[in-house]
């Protein structure tokens, strides 16, 4: 059995039409191997249990990203849970003899809204570039701790999408996440080097308090 972690994030999911609606496919399949975590209705406050949120991710072989894309990233708290959750020495790096392999060989898939249309992401376009541009630091971020990045899936013009369309695409989600792992996608992935940190890059006791 393989086993689903969905972590939205949305500032203001009230008034989100798309992202609601995403969440609620993700939910009607919650179950012992699908868990979905709403970050902003689980941390009002901002104080993310590290615990907590390491475990969740230590069981699962799927991880969504699920989030409206802010000024061409991530929401405020999601920037924040991946800085505190994805420590040195648990997601990656080195620390003395324990290597940060937690999440090494589970996949990350990205399923954001975008408010402009896909054309706006061309060199033409007011984005000036493809959104493939802006997806490097996701896809560094799945490297530098052993993941595999699988194609995102985007929803373009989210704002302006007709109810039709929208059951579509949140449709599509749900197949996608019940049909996982047998996606042609995932037997397309070409195997990439990882990215080894060596340990004194990231200093750790005394060295590391002199040095903040």
């Amino acid at each position: 059995m393989t086993n689903i972690l969905v972590i939205a994030a949305h500032p203001d999911l009230y008034q989100s039409r798309v992202n609601r609606k995403l969440l609620d496919a993700a939910r009607s399949l919650e179950s012992d191997s699908l868990q979905v975590r709403d970050l902003y209705a689980l941390y009002p406050d901002y104080l993310i249990d590290v615990d907590a949120e390491q475990a969740a991710l230590e069981r699962a072989d799927l991880v969504v990203w699920q989030h409206p894309f802010h000024w061409y990233s991530m929401p405020p708290l999601m920037k924040l849970w991946l800085d505190e959750v994805f420590d040195f020495g648990w997601a990656y790096g080195h620390v003395g003899d324990h290597a940060g392999r937690a999440l090494h060989g589970k996949d990350l898939w990205l399923v954001i809204s975008a408010g402009g249309g896909e054309t706006a992401y061309h060199p033409s376009g007011y984005n000036r570039y493809f959104f493939d541009a802006f997806m490097p630091p996701y896809e560094q971020t799945a490297a530098l701790c052993g993941m595999h990045f699988l194609p995102p899936v985007v929803m373009y013009a989210s704002q302006r999408a007709d109810t039709q369309t929208l059951n579509e695409h949140a449709q599509r989600y749900r197949d996608l996440l019940s049909s996982y792992p047998r996606w042609p996608e995932i037997e397309a992935l070409e195997p990439r080097e990882g990215c080894d940190v060596p340990e004194d890059d990231r200093p750790h006791g005394e060295l590391a308090r002199e040095d903040a």
